[in-house]
């Protein structure tokens, strides 16, 4: 779960209503196409989804946004300073003289 905020505002959440809108119309368009067929072809009623997609930005412009959160994501914070760390002195692999 993100600990980001959502802005509630009428205009956010209209906008957030747009997928859900153009997935709706096109449903909508093919279901009058298999149940009425002919003129009621997909190439002849695209241009219903770009109205959708138009009313909705404008609904979405027009709307309020009275109470809007801006969503800034926060910085990522500093690493923190990191040690050289002392190399361990060379150690032979086995010992001489026994």
């Amino acid at each position: 779960m993100s600990s980001a905020t959502r802005c509630h505002c009428q205009s956010c959440t209209i906008r957030g209503l747009a997928g859900p809108a153009i997935v709706i119309t096109i449903g909508v368009l093919f279901l009058l196409h298999q149940t009425r067929g002919g003129n009621l072809d997909f190439e002849n009623t695209w241009p219903m989804i770009l109205v959708v997609i138009g009313f909705l930005y404008l609904a979405s412009a027009l709307a309020s946004r009275e109470g809007h959160v801006e969503t800034i994501s926060a910085p990522a914070p500093p690493a923190p300073p990191v040690n050289p760390a002392t190399p361990a002195p060379p150690q032979a692999p086995y010992q001489q003289g026994q």
